[in-house]
């Protein structure tokens, strides 16, 4: 209700991250994780929530905005358990009517407490609940990953271990991290005592670098001795010279002693320029393989799932087989995009308490239908782009050559990311091989110098716009 009143820009600066937390007859009271987020709404915002409110409260005679502070959803999840387990033996009770109003704790799906591996004395990274072997969907675009991955998994601890290293690589919302948690989850549940440590390459430096100030490097290093599986998420973000040769050795060291090692990555081994030739090998010794994008056919099986994990919740909350088909046909980016779609469909359905029909999907998921909006460009596209038209191999444009047959496609790259993107400058150099922001200004300014000059180049690059909006 609040989206559709203030519209989505308000809706999602200001009450995105807004939670309910309890109503006592009179108050209703939510909260937000930012104190100066707190205050606005307050401020401008209070008599709409009021209004919102008193649909699902009618008693209501205010709303207190409160300051969440962190760790206090996870603080409640005993609560939220016990909750849905008074829940459960309520349900022999008579039934409620279907259109009479549902308390907000009906309406809201357990929360998950959130968990980290640990060994050595090192703590992971969160460990989402969620993500295991049976909420993941499987399909031809990552049937690979998927059975190297549930194969490391049974095998870890048999010495005998089916892929040694493990790399599984893929861009952004396609499981990678699902599938590194579910190995996690699996190992732990076969063996509870197995020493898992499950860390984003940021917790690594950031861990090593607390070491550092502590003069404790060395011992760091010990503290990775005795695990039996290091998995390490989002390897493209490893950084700072120290780090990486930290990271080197304790990775050599544990595959030289047998220890199972699994990388998840935007990028393949090959496509790191950071990495030094020895880890670059070791690390394409075992399994390395790639999350394609996922097909129609598998799009419709996770928007299934996801609905069936909503009904598990709450039986009476459906979508027709013309809406899901609308949601595969339309949302073909990710697997995020299409929980997002069935979780703000649900939410809606929750407070309307009427069928979704085509309509109300459309413009409730409006902003994430690329048929509806010109179509986003990414990096990605443009690197496949740039490399069909020049005859340059992706690897050639992300690597450190620097004839001009590869240096001028590179350039032509780097221009059209800042004018079709809305990535920054330094995030357009860590795409293109790692280069430094004042690399693309420089390329940028260079294709601007020659369209005036040549104008043929200005043909050239309504092509490529052309190719790229295709």
């Amino acid at each position: 209700m609040l989206k559709v009143q203030l519209g989505d820009e308000v809706y999602s600066s200001w009450f995105k991250s807004l939670e309910f937390e309890s109503f006592d007859g009179r108050i209703v009271k939510v909260s937000v994780p930012v104190k100066f987020v707190r205050n606005w709404i307050q401020e401008h915002y209070s008599e709409h929530l009021l209004r919102c409110s008193r649909v699902e409260f009618p008693t209501a005679e205010r709303v207190e905005v409160v300051w969440r502070q962190p760790g206090v959803v996870q603080q409640k999840a005993a609560e939220v358990r016990a909750e849905a387990a008074n829940s459960a033996t309520a349900a022999t009770a008579p039934a409620m009517h279907a259109d009479a109003p549902r308390p907000a704790s009906a309406l809201r799906a357990p929360i998950l407490p959130v968990q980290r591996t640990s060994a050595g004395g090192l703590e992971g990274s969160p460990l989402d609940p969620r993500y295991t072997f049976d909420s993941f969907v499987v399909g031809a675009s990552n049937r690979m990953a998927h059975a190297g991955a549930t194969q490391v998994a049974e095998t870890v601890l048999t010495g005998a271990p089916g892929y040694n290293p493990l790399y599984i690589h893929s861009a952004v919302g396609l499981g990678k991290s699902h599938l590194l948690h579910a190995i996690a989850w699996e190992v732990k549940k076969r063996a509870p005592n197995a020493q898992v440590l499950y860390l984003t390459a940021e917790r690594f430096r950031y861990q090593f670098v607390e070491a550092l100030r502590s003069s404790d490097p060395l011992a760091f290093k010990e503290r990775f001795r005795n695990i039996n599986m290091l998995l390490i998420d989002d390897l493209e973000f490893l950084q700072g010279e120290r780090t990486e040769q930290e990271f080197d050795h304790i990775i050599n060291a544990l595959l030289d002693g047998g220890k199972q090692v699994v990388v998840a990555s935007a990028r393949a081994p090959n496509q790191i320029e950071r990495l030094n030739e020895r880890m670059r090998s070791r690390l394409q010794r075992g399994l390395v393989t790639e999350l394609q994008s996922l097909d129609h056919e598998l799009r419709l099986k996770v928007l299934e799932k996801r609905l069936a994990e909503k009904r598990a919740a709450d039986p009476s909350f459906s979508l027709s087989r013309d809406v899901i088909d609308l949601l595969a046909l339309r949302l073909t980016e990710n697997g995020r995009e299409l929980e997002g779609a069935v979780t703000r469909l649900y939410a809606t359905w929750q407070y309307m308490r009427t069928p979704i029909t085509l309509d109300i999907a459309e413009t409730v998921i409006r902003d994430l239908v690329q048929n509806l909006e010109p179509r986003r460009i990414k990096i990605e596209d443009i690197l496949r782009i740039i490399s069909r038209h020049y005859g340059v191999s992706k690897g050639d444009l992300l690597s450190q050559r620097r004839h001009r047959s590869v240096v001028w496609p590179r350039q032509i790259g780097m221009y059209l990311a800042k004018h079709l993107t809305a990535r920054s400058l330094p995030e357009i150099g860590r795409r293109f091989g790692g280069r430094d922001h004042t690399t693309v200004l420089h390329a940028i300014r260079k294709i601007e110098g020659e369209i005036s000059k040549n104008p043929n180049l200005g043909d050239e690059l309504e092509e490529l716009k052309r190719l790229l909006n295709h």
